[in-house]
């Protein structure tokens, strides 16, 4: 039997066979569908049309709705798209909705799949959202599919895929404290491009790596995504299994790779070499070091998203923003309503999160979902009107990814945003950071 990878041991398992390789197309098995408001109604619709008016779906205990990206706002379209999800929910008797408006309301789908246990080692995750690869992190392989796929799994429980070849990237050695998971990642989509990893998967290894906390894992295979990767991974340690096991009492097998185990590419990094990174407008892989980018001048600055509003993300904000005041405006998003409950809760040096952020200046949203990160209608909190110049901890800096077309919008980390936010202009955190 040939020597796998994590993500190849996983999609063999899920396909019934001992073993796969790259190329292989094999029928997969999956554990969650997760679907959002802005794709549900499309997967419902198809759902319905193909499978019938009265069909059920393959497994109600694993569909996961979560309302997120469109939902604070007075647009009647976006209200009818949750109220798709709602129908549908109580036609089929699911258990796993996260209604906005309600106590079970989340907020971001890739968070709130982490917080409420639905991401577990060793499995399959299928999700309507491009960074449902976040959820790589736990050991699992998960990919985002469109809605007719997601139609099809939801009616079958199963999906067709070809097996990726794998990319592995090893940091060795301490992460500088100045440095974030948003450096490392942006670090390698600046190596390889946008299309470096297309349909592979992305394994993260090292001694950095796997010090680093959940939250910062999951940025780091949240963003798999720019790089053109079909999923990210990690392996297995006490800090997953510790994160999983308070969420959820399901059982779970991890992976580990093969000792033969090949892969299409390697690179290794010395993380004690590390320098904060910034993607410039308008792609994630147009890099640049912050130091480099001192003279570009800021109108705002935006801490939030799947990638940069965690909790550990408003954490790092708050070490460079405590004591100091903003010059320009700040908008902060939490991902979710776990999260929204920690900057009043969760403090430094005696005061929560939220009072230093406010002492800042910052403005600050109580309601956790996507925000400005996709642009959203008209009345979405933060959103770019005009021809801002925003530094953002989102994970795509495209024409119009956050509003307005004429905006320009460079991506960095919680603590290099913090600190740009504190002067105006990009600014390398290591002028703040005490």
């Amino acid at each position: 039997m040939s020597e796998m990878t994590m993500t190849e041991k996983i999609l063999a398992r899920a396909a019934g066979k001992r073993a796969v390789e790259p190329g292989d197309n094999v029928w997969v098995a999956a554990d969650v569908l997760m679907t959002h408001d802005v794709c549900g109604p499309g997967t419902i619709g198809i759902f319905r049309r193909e499978f019938g008016a009265q069909a059920r779906v393959w497994d109600r205990d694993r569909v996961v709705l979560i309302p997120d990206h469109y939902i604070f706002t007075k647009d009647d379209k976006a209200h009818r798209n949750v109220d798709i999800l709602r129908e549908f929910a109580a036609d089929q008797s699911l258990p796993h909705l996260y209604d906005v408006g309600t106590p079970r309301y989340k907020g971001v789908c890739h968070i709130a799949l982490a917080e409420e246990g639905h991401n577990r080692p060793g499995e399959v995750l299928f999700g309507t959202d491009s960074h449902t690869c976040t959820a790589g992190a736990f050991n699992e392989f998960a990919t985002g599919i469109g809605n007719t796929d997601a139609a099809f799994v939801m009616g079958t429980g199963k999906l067709l895929l070809k097996v990726p070849p794998t990319m592995r990237f090893v940091f060795d050695g301490e992460v500088p404290s100045y440095i974030l998971a948003k450096d490392l990642i942006l670090q390698i989509i600046g190596d390889i491009g946008v299309d470096g990893a297309t349909y592979r998967a992305m394994e993260f290894a090292g001694d950095a790596v796997m010090r680093l906390s959940m939250e910062e894992r999951m940025t780091l295979a949240n963003m798999v995504i720019e790089a053109g990767g079909k999923n990210g991974i990690i392996a297995a340690d006490e800090t997953t299994r510790a994160y999983v096991g308070a969420r959820t009492k399901k059982s779970f097998d991890e992976v580990t790779n093969d000792p033969g185990a090949s892969f299409s590419f390697e690179r290794r990094y010395d993380a004690s070499r590390l320098e904060p990174v910034v993607a410039r407008p308008h792609s994630p892989d147009n890099r640049a070091l912050a130091r480099e980018l001192k003279d570009v001048r800021l109108t705002r600055a935006y801490i939030g998203s799947c990638t940069g509003g965690k909790l550990t993300d408003f954490v790092n904000a708050a070490q460079v923003l405590r004591g100091r005041h903003v010059a320009v405006d700040t908008f902060l998003v939490p991902s979710t309503t776990e999260v929204s409950t920690g900057l009043r809760t969760h403090t430094i040096d005696g005061r929560p999160l939220l009072d230093i952020f406010r002492d800042a200046g910052c403005q600050v949203s109580i309601e956790a979902s996507c925000a400005a990160c996709l642009g959203g209608p008209k009345d979405t909190f933060g959103r770019i009107n005009g021809p801002e110049v925003c530094i953002s901890t989102t994970n795509r800096n495209f024409p119009g990814r956050m509003g307005s077309k004429e905006g320009q919008v460079y991506l960095a980390s919680p603590y290099t945003v913090a600190a740009s936010a504190v002067t105006g202009r990009i600014t390398d955190p290591r002028e703040l950071l005490q």
